[in-house]
């Protein structure tokens, strides 16, 4: 199960990351603006963003066996869509159905992490699976692209071979997943209370969550704004990494920039483990859950901030990507404390939770693309090179205010408490 988790991760992430690969070629082959790029990007969040709460829904109601199965195949097939057409409608119409096949995964796979790995411990599983796994997949996305394109293959014909691998994949999900350790035969009554030991909540009683319940939890309000800045600020990772090391550092080889582009997630990856043991270390330690959730949240977005405004001031491309490197290791230093801070909060309604908080992100996916775009549009220059007048794009303006948001979610870690979870009796509705 963990191997089906970490697997699924690990595809939607090889497979949204491609767009940091695509949106060069799609801005050399057709001639977009940065505007205009950044109009497509946005896209996906849009539906990723709608169809978080419905996912999560659904998946609380009937587990994740049969959705995730089936979303994962649905993905894969809208990935190379994005090759059929040059219209702006078109490539819209593709983004907006990638973006919505894509939204119920995450939601779904906190709810199986909850239902299948021991409260004990299950922040390092699920950072890797959310960090090490998911971000590995972006950073192999950037490579194999790369490399697919580097060995005279087009783009559009890397994109197919990325999407036979979703589909097969999803083939063996739907047959070796099940729903909850009692509904495996495998699985011995022993293991199973091994499983459930520490839980404090059942998945009896209603399994659908109040929406009035979520809003009047001051600490699920605070989460998703969090959840806003974070997830907006990760937009340069999966957009404009490419597109940056291409103007801004001078990088023409593919291989070259496959690698550069996949630094950063890299350090992601390797953030998402460390912040786990993080996690589960210092509750051991503390025996605070509340507090240790804090720590790493804030710690880890404090210390990205530092790293991004020391990595824009390199003009090396090697020197600044393993800048970024640290600037998104420590990002995603917090992202398991995300995954447990939504369980923790969630309880039986985790994969709920975990769709409202993915939702807020999903906001900050559409709203800073889009600034983000007006700013490169804005601050861009017109230059003489070799004769010739010349766009001059600067990036400079977006990486402040992704480091803005960095601070901002940080401050945000200050005031969640995740013990104050929407299972305990006080937060029950009494109407």
């Amino acid at each position: 199960m963990f191997g089906l988790a970490a697997g699924t991760s690990f595809i939607l992430y090889l497979h949204r990351y491609t767009w940091v690969m695509v949106r060069p070629e799609l801005k050399t082959e057709y001639g977009f603006s940065e505007k205009e790029l950044e109009g497509l990007y946005t896209l996906f969040s849009v539906t990723y963003g709608l169809g978080q709460i419905p996912g999560g829904v659904v998946c609380d109601l009937f587990g994740p066996h049969l959705f995730l199965g089936v979303i994962i195949a649905l993905w894969s097939l809208a990935l190379p869509t994005v090759g059929l057409t040059g219209t702006m409608t078109g490539l819209g119409a593709s983004r907006l159905a990638f973006g919505a096949t894509q939204a119920g995964c995450y939601p779904s796979l906190a709810k199986m992490t909850r239902l299948w790995f021991p409260l004990r411990g299950r922040t390092v599983l699920q950072g890797l699976i959310a960090s090490f796994f998911g971000r590995s997949g972006g950073a192999m996305s950037a490579m194999i692209f790369g490399l697919m394109l580097g060995a005279g293959l087009s783009w559009r014909s890397s994109l197919v071979t990325l999407s036979a691998i979703g589909v097969v994949f999803a083939l063996l999900f739907y047959a070796l997943c099940r729903n909850r350790p009692e509904d495996d035969a495998a699985t011995n009554q022993a293991e199973v209370e091994l499983i459930r030991a520490g839980e404090t909540s059942k998945e009896d009683g209603s399994r659908v969550l109040s929406f009035r319940r979520a809003i009047r939890n001051r600490s699920m309000l605070i989460f998703a704004g969090q959840q806003f800045m974070n997830a907006g600020a990760d937009y340069v990772y999966s957009a404009i990494m490419a597109s940056y090391f291409i103007e801004a550092r001078g990088v023409t080889d593919k291989i070259v920039l496959g690698l550069l582009t996949s630094l950063p997630l890299w350090g992601g990856a390797l953030g998402g483990i460390a912040g786990g043991f993080a996690n589960d270390g210092l509750i051991a330690w503390t025996g605070n859950r509340r507090i240790s959730r804090s720590i790493v949240g804030f710690s880890g977005k404090s210390i990205a901030c530092v790293c991004l405004y020391t990595s824009i001031t390199h003009s090396d491309p090697m020197a600044g990507a393993w800048l970024l490197f640290a600037t998104k290791f420590f990002s995603d230093w917090s992202q398991p404390t995300v995954w447990g801070t939504s369980t923790d909060l969630g309880g039986r309604y985790s994969a709920t939770v975990f769709s409202i908080i993915n939702s807020s992100g999903s906001v900050g996916g559409v709203v800073t693309p889009l600034i983000g775009g007006i700013l490169l549009d804005r601050y861009a220059t017109q230059e003489i090179v070799a004769g010739e007048v010349t766009k001059i794009v600067h990036y400079e303006p977006v990486f402040l205010m992704v480091g803005i948001m960095y601070l901002a979610s940080a401050v945000c870690w200050l005031f969640i408490n995740s013990t104050d979870s929407l299972d305990r009796p006080d937060n029950m509705d009494t109407t």
